[in-house]
């Protein structure tokens, strides 16, 4: 890999790397790496415990698309760091794309009427309070995992069409991992506390507020599989999302079985707009 010249700002210090900046294979090689690499780090770590996490997983990403392409081209210090930047920004895309969503599903809204303010804040402390948003019907707490907005927040970040990183990249995606479930479910969360003062506020998705957040969906999700191993729900409802997310994006499902089949019928019956 050729390490880059990288330009200085006129206070002299140095300008932000970017892809443009490496040789033209190095480049090639660097695109299709942070693709994986975002792959990687929303399925095995979204909220890394330290940089030699994340480290590891640029590593397994540069490694991959070498075999992919065929080269052998060395990762260096430059490359590592480019790649690295990517675990914050595919934490924010994702909380972006999930606040519209978020806002939408349960009805809140944007407003100075005080009334509208206390039902937004009344709203958001319910759908905190026992992670009850993680339900498909949030009033009665039925259907654990099941919530559609959970669905529609995986469709949009990974599954938008059939050339989106959850096709592509399938391998990583079937059945949907639970740390992508804790994550999304985390992703909602955060926009669910924008409403708590009743008026839309900005809270940065970050790490040090958030990664205790995710990592108490991961165990809750872990516990749930724990409970009911002998009716493999968990395993049923990953299945599931993954199936229905490549229906969405308009491809076929990986398998053919009875059970998928049944699954697609059902979505195509929801959502006839959507054509494979």
């Amino acid at each position: 890999m050729v390490l880059p010249k990288i330009k200085k700002n006129s206070d002299g210090s140095r300008q932000r790397m970017k892809a443009s900046n490496f040789d033209d294979v190095s480049k090639e090689i660097l695109v299709t790496a942070i693709s994986i690499f975002r792959c990687l780090i929303v399925t095995q770590a979204p909220f890394p415990d330290n940089i030699a996490v994340e480290t590891k997983l640029a590593q397994v990403a540069w490694h991959e698309v070498c075999q992919i392409k065929g080269i052998n081209v060395k990762l260096t210090p430059s490359g590592v760091k480019m790649l690295l930047t990517h675990t914050s920004q595919v934490r924010r895309e994702l909380k972006m794309k999930m606040c519209s969503l978020t806002a939408s599903f349960f009805g809140f809204q944007m407003s100075n009427s005080n009334n509208v303010i206390r039902q937004n804040r009344d709203l958001a402390e319910f759908l905190k309070d026992g992670a009850v948003f993680a339900f498909k019907d949030w009033e009665s707490k039925s259907g654990i995992y099941k919530t559609e907005l959970l669905q529609l927040g995986i469709n949009v970040m990974w599954f938008a069409n059939r050339h989106d990183e959850g096709v592509v990249h399938h391998k990583y995606f079937d059945p949907m991992p639970v740390e992508v479930i804790a994550l999304v479910l985390t992703a909602i969360e955060c926009c669910i506390d924008e409403w708590l003062q009743g008026l839309k506020e900005d809270i940065k998705f970050t790490s040090a507020t958030y990664g205790i957040v995710y990592h108490g969906h991961l165990g809750s999700l872990q516990h749930f599989d724990d409970r009911t191993a002998p009716y493999k729900l968990l395993e049923r409802i990953r299945t599931n999302l993954h199936d229905l997310a490549r229906f969405h994006a308009g491809v076929n499902t990986l398998t053919s079985t009875s059970s998928s089949t049944s699954r697609i019928s059902d979505a195509r019956r929801c959502h006839p707009r959507v054509s494979t």
